[in-house]
């Protein structure tokens, strides 16, 4: 009698112990396949920040930066004709295209290719678009690419000159603040902010 107890209860443990061991190896399982996902995420997580960490070092690497004074130029001493500055690429910067807009009846043309564009913005007026030319300043080879080590000067009209018409429809007189954006295809907008002397002379250093 008592063996039969005994024999019932020693079969009942290794029941236990069976039911343990599995119930042990799902949770083994189940932390291997959390362990994974987890894994796999901090994974996807680190390559995304590496591509947001490249991209943002390629907007930087195409940036422009101003090289000498800004100079603004008066016809007859009441608005300003031009504006007048140079830019350069940053250190190891990307080249930049500075192809000049193409110009139809005086004004940007609407199928014009040009990766540069230039906006004017006072109290009176946001021009989105504005015309402009070019010039190399200095040592330049033969391509519309600003590289590292080149220099371009950039004229923006403000009257109608030449082949430009007006592109303003209020002038930029005496004693006005104003702005100027040069947004390049990639990389940040250089931007130029400046205030008109009290009186306008030919020739105006506006640093």
């Amino acid at each position: 009698m008592y063996k039969r107890i005994e024999r019932t209860l020693r079969d009942e443990r290794g029941i236990t112990g069976l039911e343990t061991a599995i119930i042990l190896i799902a949770f083994v399982v189940v932390a291997a396949v959390f362990s994974f996902a987890v894994l796999s995420a901090g994974t996807y997580s680190t390559e995304r920040s590496k591509e947001a960490i490249y991209s943002g070092l390629s907007e930087v690497q195409s940036t422009m930066e101003l090289r000498g004074s800004i100079i603004a130029k008066s016809d007859d001493n009441t608005f300003v004709k031009e504006v007048i500055f140079t830019v350069a690429n940053v250190a190891g910067g990307e080249p930049i295209d500075v192809t000049a807009p193409t110009i139809d009846s005086g004004q940007v043309s609407s199928t014009s290719s040009h990766r540069v564009v230039i906006a004017y913005i006072d109290s009176f007026q946001n021009v989105r678009d504005m015309p402009w030319s070019r010039v190399w300043v200095g040592a330049a080879d033969n391509d519309a690419l600003l590289e590292e080590g080149e220099m371009a000067e950039i004229t923006v009209p403000l009257t109608a000159t030449g082949t430009y018409s007006n592109p303003l429809t209020t002038g930029l007189s005496a004693n006005k603040q104003f702005k100027i954006e040069v947004k390049p295809g990639r990389g940040a907008t250089l931007l130029i902010q400046r205030t008109t002397p009290a009186y306008l002379d030919t020739v105006m250093s506006l640093d």
